[in-house]
């Protein structure tokens, strides 16, 4: 029986982040797939999770896993087909470093990913997002922290996570405020800044705590790195103390996710180019922006106004004749 800690171990901390040079948010997001993993698979077998063995991770158990995950922990075909593309990985690893693992490593891959629904994006309307970037309080720093961070937010298309890696020397705001986003897949690209937005920022920068070592441009009320969960309550907070104004709120989830898709769709209904859009939010394809064309019903007017009506002659409506009719009735 070959002990899963040694090879599980040298996976996550060696062969990720050296010599594939997996991103941190990678590793993190593998670390925590395997965690729920082993933690299954120890109460499922009643055993402790150090003492399991790799040859107990067969086809089966996987599918009862993802099956756990979809059926108690709710979790949506997208988490379960990224859970499954860790598990796959790793046992590609094994295939070179555990030769007797090559059956078992074949029948995982085997197991399938499941096809998900292609729903068009959630997204705000510009009143309602105006909201939400009035909602913190100005005269407060966690107000002018919260301001900043969702008028960034919003105006760069910035995922959670570039956002609250966002760095100090990441800032730019002579001549043209910019900032340089290290993006997903380690694709760097370069925003400019609204006005608005970079008067945002100064006043935050105006109020950060100085003493700080912490080189992330936006803390939390410890003085630390934000977090994406701290995040994720600023935002729910004045999302809630918005609806007030704009009540279309109230039925709406809102994620720091869905301030990435306005970004997108104003921007797309602003350029009416796909191509900007892509640009702008750091994608590696075309394809991933696509989702935005099928949102937006702009183009779609604009070919149907492009497109000429067919003339339809009018007809005049003739009722059977009744002997046919009967005839027809009559037959089995």
């Amino acid at each position: 029986m070959t002990k899963l800690a040694y090879h599980l171990g040298r996976f996550l901390q060696e062969h990720l982040p050296r010599e594939r040079g997996a991103s941190v948010n990678t590793c993190d997001a593998y670390a925590y797939a395997f965690q729920l993993l082993v933690c299954f698979a120890a109460k499922r077998l009643h055993t402790q999770p150090s003492l399991l063995a790799i040859e107990q991770f067969d086809a089966p158990l996987v599918l009862a896993f993802l099956e756990h995950l979809e059926l108690d922990r709710r979790c949506s075909p997208k988490t379960r087909n990224a859970r499954l593309a860790a598990i796959k990985s790793f046992f590609r690893y094994l295939e070179y470093h555990d030769v007797s693992c090559l059956d078992q490593s074949r029948r995982i891959h085997a197991i399938p990913q499941k096809k998900t629904d292609e729903a068009l994006v959630d997204y705000l309307t510009m009143p309602e997002m105006q909201s939400i970037l009035d909602a913190p309080d100005s005269t407060t720093s966690a107000g002018v922290r919260d301001r900043a961070m969702l008028h960034l937010a919003f105006a760069a298309g910035l995922r959670v996570s570039e956002l609250i890696q966002l760095r100090l020397d990441q800032l730019e705001l002579s001549p043209q405020a910019a900032i340089h986003v290290y993006g997903k897949g380690r694709r760097e690209r370069v925003l400019p800044l609204w006005k608005q937005t970079a008067a945002a920022i100064r006043a935050w920068l105006a109020v950060r705590c100085q003493s700080t070592t912490d080189p992330e441009m936006f803390l939390n009320a410890r003085g630390g790195a934000m977090t994406r969960a701290g995040f994720e309550y600023i935002l729910a907070k004045h999302a809630k103390s918005a609806a007030a104004c704009q009540p279309s709120l109230a039925a709406k989830r809102i994620s720091p996710h869905v301030l990435r898709h306005s970004c997108a769709m104003h921007t797309l209904q602003a350029t009416h180019d796909v191509r900007r859009v892509a640009l702008w939010l750091g994608h590696a394809r075309i394809q991933s922006t696509e989702i935005y064309l099928r949102a937006d019903p702009t183009e779609k007017l604009e070919a149907l106004a492009a497109t000429g009506i067919p003339n339809l002659r009018r007809g005049r409506f003739r009722p059977p004749d009744a002997l046919i009719e009967m005839l027809r009735s009559s037959r089995h």
